[in-house]
């Protein structure tokens, strides 16, 4: 019988401390198993989250309309159900699939500004900060690697930016600049690193900076398609 998933805790660099199911990377997840085996091939621990990354970024439309503050709603799992996500799912769903074939991996958090976005998506929000901000840390060579397999290559095709590459160690948070030089991302405060995804932190977060986008405390009162408003924005629809 598989051991009862573990809530999140607090960071530690012990890179044993992050090879077990928690709720949310749910990395006992049949589903999940089979995905990890599918995309990881052979290979060195380093290969073998490389092709995950790719298979994360690509495999799952990067989807912010879709956020469920909800443990299911944050499950790696979940990802595979819906074949969509988005930044703190998606990157739940790689360190999941890492800790399945025995590679450690967590997930590490922080507050950005000019984060990918429409301008639909924020005059909703009132802001251009998004708290939270979701990305994968994995262990590799000795060290703790970042990896973000948020956008997916056709998303970042349709903003003008360029897709964010990982080789596993270098740390992969998201270019600064855009493809005409323009600054596009910038982190403005580390919320550090988990064992889990922090659903009640990350809950209480979203309803303070973005206080009227709920329908009761879990869902998000809005709808769109990301990919369609980034198009029809730079004219391409």
């Amino acid at each position: 019988m598989p051991s009862e998933p573990s809530a999140a805790t607090a960071a530690s660099d012990e890179p044993s401390a992050y090879l077990q199911p928690t709720i949310c990377v749910d990395s006992e997840d049949a589903a999940v198993k089979a995905y990890a085996s599918a995309h990881a091939g052979s290979g060195s621990d380093l290969e073998r989250a490389v092709r995950l990354y790719y298979a994360v970024r690509d495999d799952f439309r990067y989807d912010p309309y879709g956020v469920e503050l909800s443990e299911h709603g944050m499950k790696a799992s979940t990802v595979l159900a819906r074949n969509s996500g988005f930044c703190i799912t998606k990157a739940a769903l790689l360190a999941a699939a890492c800790r399945a074939i025995g590679i450690p991996a967590r997930l590490g958090f922080a507050d950005v500004r000019n984060h990918l976005a429409t301008a639909k998506m924020r005059e909703r929000m009132g802001t251009d900060v998004f708290v939270y901000h979701g990305f994968a840390e994995l262990f590799l060579e000795g060290r703790w690697v970042k990896a973000t397999p948020a956008f997916n290559l056709s998303l970042c095709e349709k903003f003008g930016v360029l897709p964010l590459e990982f080789d596993g160690r270098h740390d992969s948070v998201f270019h600064p600049f855009d493809k005409t030089g323009q600054q596009h991302m910038e982190y403005l405060r580390d919320r550090g690193s988990s064992a889990d995804v922090p659903v009640a932190d990350i809950r209480a977060a979203f309803q303070e900076a973005y206080s009227d986008m709920y329908d009761g405390d879990e869902a998000l009162a809005w709808e769109g398609d990301m990919e369609r408003e980034a198009a029809a924005e730079a004219g391409k629809t």
